[in-house]
């Protein structure tokens, strides 16, 4: 698979300071939003009796946790066993090969919070990370911008993809043992740059729109949207899915996405999770080779497009981070970030007086 320039991808020099490879960010402005405030805040409207076919609303709903835990658990846990019981069959075919880690951010490496400028990472969550990027080359792929994540992580070592993947940036190769290639160059990729201007007078319209609708809020990052109603009263979840859709049939060139909790808006382009892994395998010099196994963790319906790359690609795994059944087409499981930062934890911990889990 190729990336051409003509297509964004860019490779640009390094900065000239040895060791220095991201800008510091500034920090997250605008005051915390309490939930239980806003809700006090309601504002009523009158909702439909019925809800349309092909309606978000429904689909919202049944992403609710209390919804999915009606499903056969034990059924679904022998179709995606735990990463950490079945660590090491988990882990079997990727002895004497190449591991590269992927890690979603938001219901990964941070819970999920009410305020998702709240969403930090605890400092064990950090050293268990920053242990793994020792041994493996390691990315971060989040909706989030790239800023925001960085300033939650705080790691230079890794390589980043926001906005889904279509804001990508890494350090420079020359100061990464895990890449071969020569040159004081970084990994730099920006997919959508035309869509800015588009996607910042949805913003604004947007914000305008959701201030009626007590606790939604629209994160700008950078080349999406996200739309929270996570402290939205349920009964208005439908009335935030169609001022959304009021405002996105004047830009048929976006495209609507949902999360947990979160209404997603991205350019239709053909660019997602699964492309930026890809791309990242690429760049790191690794695409076709069979030496390579990938491990992508992540709890969102985001990151289903990384593990069908896997699951197409016949190398590594995807684990779901989930404490409920979920349609996934990854391959194990962990319940929550807990168990994320216990199983990075097995992935650099010595066995047997071997060290970590081997690289190629």
């Amino acid at each position: 698979m190729t990336f051409s320039t003509d297509k964004a991808v860019t490779t640009v020099a390094a900065p000239a300071q040895a060791g220095l490879h991201f800008t510091p960010f500034p920090p997250t402005k605008g005051a915390a939003r309490d939930c239980k405030k806003l809700a006090a805040v309601h504002v009523d409207r009158a909702t439909p009796g019925s809800i349309v076919g092909g309606s978000l609303f429904e689909t919202m709903k049944a992403s609710s946790p209390r919804r999915a835990a009606d499903a056969e658990h034990g059924d679904w846990m022998e179709k995606h066993p735990s990463a950490l019981t079945w660590f090491e069959a988990a882990l079997g075919a990727a002895k004497g090969k190449q591991i590269v880690m992927f890690l979603d951010y938001d219901g990964t490496l941070s819970p999920i919070v009410e305020d998702p400028d709240r969403a930090v990472m605890s400092e064990e969550m950090r050293d268990a990370v920053r242990r793994v990027a020792e041994h493996f080359p390691t990315a971060i792929v989040s909706g989030r911008c790239r800023d925001k994540v960085f300033n939650f992580v705080k790691l230079r070592e890794l390589y980043y993809a926001g906005s889904h993947g279509m804001d990508i940036e890494g350090p420079a190769k020359q100061s990464n043992k895990h890449v071969q290639a020569n040159g004081e160059e970084v990994v730099h990729y920006q997919a959508g740059r035309e869509f800015l201007p588009v996607i910042e007078e949805v913003y604004r319209t947007l914000t305008a729109r959701m201030e009626a609708i007590a606790g939604a809020r629209v994160e700008h990052n950078k080349y999406c949207l996200s739309v929270h109603f996570r402290c939205v009263q349920e009964e208005e979840w439908n009335a935030v899915e169609e001022e959304v859709r009021s405002v996105l049939k004047e830009y048929p060139h976006l495209k609507l996405t949902h999360g947990r909790k979160v209404l997603e808006i991205r350019p239709s382009i053909k660019w997602d999770k699964g492309k930026a892994l890809e791309f990242l395998l690429e760049s790191l010099g690794y695409a076709g080779r069979s030496d390579v196994f990938p491990i992508y963790i992540g709890d969102d319906r985001t990151d289903e497009d990384a593990f069908k790359v896997l699951r197409g690609m016949g190398q590594g795994i995807g684990i779901l981070v989930s404490k409920f059944p979920k349609e996934t087409a990854a391959s194990y499981s962990l319940r929550d970030p807990v168990e994320v930062k216990e199983f990075l934890g097995k992935m650099v911990e010595p066995t047997n007086g071997d060290g970590p889990v081997k690289a190629a």
